[in-house]
């Protein structure tokens, strides 16, 4: 089938959380099992691509929306990448979202309205590619959120027409979109569609909600995440409209590359190592205390964390953790950005305890992956994680994480103390201070016990988390809901 992902990120063009991997790896397998698979992303400032560019589309203006142009560049993975230019909206400072100064742009509406509605005219009979038109939109978080939107009003203008179905995939519901409902007349969203039972949310318009409403299937990145965003404690407000639309709501648990997130290939390593031989693991153990100026001691227990430096992420958590683990003797090494406040108080224990915590600012790819590789154990406290990657690249690379009882992490971590025989890691009773204590002292003795920590190494790293079995699962929502248009015609939102 054809296949349209429009993202506002994919990796490696431009990337600011799990968005962007899923967007790089999800089309590529769609299309290694046999799908046309276009991936719909704007052209930001400083884009490099290399692949085979073809002729630029143009799209003329539109409305509010200057003109545009698509420009395909057909890339390794065998997916077409359709850039949509508008230096007018994308060529700027600062990164897809937010200014140099970290503040929203203020026509953000403008801008990734006008990434929906390519979308959706690409899903329709008057597609600017010629010869190509999607049979699936598959829209991702609120900057796509229009989109099923338009679609439903394609279907409406002419129903007769064919016209793709829209899946819409929540990454992370805190993020909705909002604006002022004004931005409506702008977006061109019929009024009889701006209630509560449209787009309307709180008085504000939010693309995210839109999304939800309009769209023939809604996917999120977790199973557990999918009954969880349907509770008032985790719905942020939508939880209502997903209950009532759970009979369209599917939990597909993200992937991982696993040929760029491999320890026995890996070449950001200093020292490959695989599940049979974890000679390089322990060599990779020492490089990443040397580079963070570390005593390079094998018996200190290394714990790490690759996340932002937000209470989201618990971060908060692993502080007040902190003197009791260095009491131990442990070593604690953090790489991300965020929150002032918490990197202030990380920075202030690097300096407290310089020979036993090691904190870096920024992100570093290749840091990332020795943090993987080099860690004994893995921390991620969050309140709440729709899936999460880290544990699953920890695991891998046989660093058992401590994990939240949260989202993606409870389906993707086996506690070790529950199943002895396949546990994969430690996740706490509770997302609390207390939780976490309890989680880092099971830890802490399981890694004191050799056999039974090899166990739990040797368990983690012999999972499978490709993205195979997702796709599949994906493909599987697309046609039901194609199926379901076909039988019953123009879809209700």
């Amino acid at each position: 089938m054809n296949i349209l992902f429009a993202t506002p990120e994919c990796t490696p063009y431009v990337k600011t959380g799990g968005l962007g991997d899923v967007s790089a790896a999800l089309p590529a397998t769609l299309a290694a099992l046999g799908h046309d698979v276009r991936v719909l992303m704007p052209a930001y400032r400083g884009v490099r691509v290399s692949g085979e560019i073809g002729d630029g589309v143009e799209l003329p203006a539109w409305g509010p929306w200057p003109a545009a142009q698509l420009v395909p560049v057909k890339v390794d993975s065998g997916v077409t990448l359709l850039l949509l230019a508008c230096p007018a909206l994308y060529q700027r400072h600062g990164g897809p979202y937010v200014d140099a100064s970290g503040n929203d742009y203020h026509d953000n509406d403008m801008r990734f309205g006008l990434l929906s509605r390519v979308a959706a005219q690409l899903g329709t009979a008057h597609s600017p590619l010629h010869g190509w038109a999607a049979d699936v939109v598959h829209a991702n978080d609120w900057p796509c959120g229009l989109a099923p939107v338009y679609l439903a009003q394609a279907r409406a203008l002419a129903p007769h027409e064919p016209t793709a179905v829209s899946v819409m995939t929540v990454h992370n519901l805190a993020f909705r979109g909002l604006f002022p409902m004004g931005s409506a007349d702008l977006l061109g969203i019929p009024l009889h569609w701006r209630g509560l039972d449209g787009v309307e949310f709180w008085g504000q318009l939010s693309m995210l909600k839109a999304g939800l409403q309009f769209a023939d299937a809604i996917t999120t990145v977790s199973p557990t995440y999918a009954r969880e965003i349907q509770t008032e404690a985790q719905g942020v407000g939508l939880d209502g409209l997903l209950r009532a639309r759970s009979g369209r709501l599917h939990g597909i648990m993200n992937g991982i590359d696993t040929q760029a997130w491999d320890p026995a290939h890996d070449p950001l390593l200093p020292h490959r190592f695989s599940r049979d031989n974890l000679q390089g693991k322990r060599l990779c153990k020492a490089a990443l205390q040397a580079r963070c100026g570390l005593p390079t001691d094998p018996k200190a227990m290394l714990f790490a964390a690759v996340s932002r430096l937000t209470e989201q992420k618990g971060i908060d958590l692993v502080l007040g953790a902190l003197p009791g683990l260095l009491a131990q003797g442990a070593q604690l090494v953090v790489l991300g950005q965020g929150d002032p406040t918490l990197a202030q108080g990380l920075r202030d224990a690097a300096e407290r305890h310089p020979l036993q915590v090691a904190v870096t600012l920024g992100f570093d790819e290749g840091l990332a992956h020795l943090i993987e590789a080099g860690a004994d154990a893995f921390l991620m406290p969050s309140r709440f994680e729709p899936c999460g990657l880290n544990q699953m690249y920890s695991q891998a690379y046989g660093t058992p994480p401590v994990v939240a009882p949260a989202g993606g992490l409870l389906d993707s971590v086996i506690d070790s103390d529950a199943d002895p025989d396949h546990g994969t890691g430690f996740i706490m009773a509770a997302c609390d201070a207390e939780g976490l204590q309890e989680a880092l002292l099971r830890a802490v003795r399981a890694w004191n016990e050799r056999k039974r920590w090899r166990r739990i190494q040797a368990n983690g790293m012999a999972r499978a988390f490709g993205w195979n079995e997702s796709a599949q699962r994906y493909i599987e929502v697309y046609r039901a809901a194609i199926d379901a248009a076909s039988v019953n015609g123009t879809l209700p939102p």
